[in-house]
């Protein structure tokens, strides 16, 4: 039977390894050399992720990408390997160690039955729209996220207790929900325009029980005590102004800690936000100095 180490590596240079191109970061304050890989990492539950990386052997500081959701088995398939290339590479540049992981169920895992494939559970359904379950959904990408930072320790690949976790839209939920755990290593927590249950049946600001929502997240609130920095769009038609608000602050008045910037209109559709190169001058003064911080 083949090591952890042999099985990711076989399944980088067999399906992968056109993908892996030494790059540069855009200008960050130290320039630094990166390169980009696709490693499947042999957890409890075996996933794909795209890493990017400092050039060298580390160990660095760890920073975990959580993804959005699809609910169509469909569009899950077709779901994209890599989601925030420029972002991740910007971390990278400034000396992280990136693991953007591919949710099981999406893109290449969806290769077998959708549900049921060795690589394809799905594990994101929020149930009837008269008594979701955002909860749970939410704490079970947060165990994956467990898993790669015991891995990632295993592996002598990062730095112990200096690992930042960044979500978008169900990825930045599943971070809230991460943080209620409160796990050791992280010492911070970057979501935007999380959430769930948004544009329900395509429609813009049509929202999937908020109040249950809301409710929710002042749940993760009552325990979580990671530094969180929320980011949301005033264009975002997933999760707007007024329900992003009524979160944070549910989460704050519940003990939660997070710093909450609301940013101007972005494009056509500011939910996608973070996944547009032309929006890191926008945001990365605020990450800049939200992460100083908890130095």
């Amino acid at each position: 039977m083949r090591s952890q180490s042999s099985f990711r590596q076989v399944l980088c240079v067999l399906v992968f390894l056109a993908l892996i191109t030494p790059t540069r970061a855009d200008k960050p304050s130290t320039p630094r050399r990166i390169q980009e890989e696709i490693w499947a990492l042999p957890l409890p539950l075996p996933m794909f992720a795209y890493v990017v990386r400092p050039v060298g052997d580390g160990p660095f500081p760890l920073v975990i990408m959580n993804h959005g959701v699809s609910l169509n088995p469909t569009d899950r398939s077709f779901f994209p390997l890599v989601e925030f290339r420029e972002a991740a590479k910007w971390f990278a540049g400034r000396g992280y160690l990136v693991v953007a992981p591919v949710g099981s169920g999406y893109g290449a895992s969806a290769i077998d039955i959708p549900e049921r494939g060795i690589y394809g559970p799905f594990f994101s359904k929020v149930g009837k729209r008269t008594n979701p379950n955002f909860r749970s959904p939410g704490l079970a990408v947060a165990q994956a996220d467990l898993w790669i930072i015991d891995y990632m320790t295993a592996e002598k690949r990062i730095i112990p207790k200096d690992v930042i976790v960044v979500g978008q839209s169900a990825g930045g939920w599943a971070s809230i929900a991460l943080s209620s755990v409160n796990p050791p290593a992280v010492k911070a927590i970057i979501i935007f325009a999380a959430g769930r249950g948004g544009r329900v049946g395509g429609k813009p600001n049509n929202n999937y029980a908020p109040d249950k929502l809301v409710e929710t997240t002042a749940e993760f609130g009552r325990t979580s005590r990671v530094p969180m920095l929320w980011i949301y769009i005033e264009n975002d038609t997933f999760f707007g102004p007024a329900l992003s608000k009524r979160m944070h602050e549910a989460f704050t008045a519940a003990g939660g800690k997070a710093e909450y910037h609301l940013m101007p209109p972005f494009g056509s559709e500011g939910h996608f936000f973070i996944g547009s190169p032309d929006a890191i001058p926008l945001w990365s003064p605020l990450v800049e100095k939200f992460l100083e911080a908890q130095k």
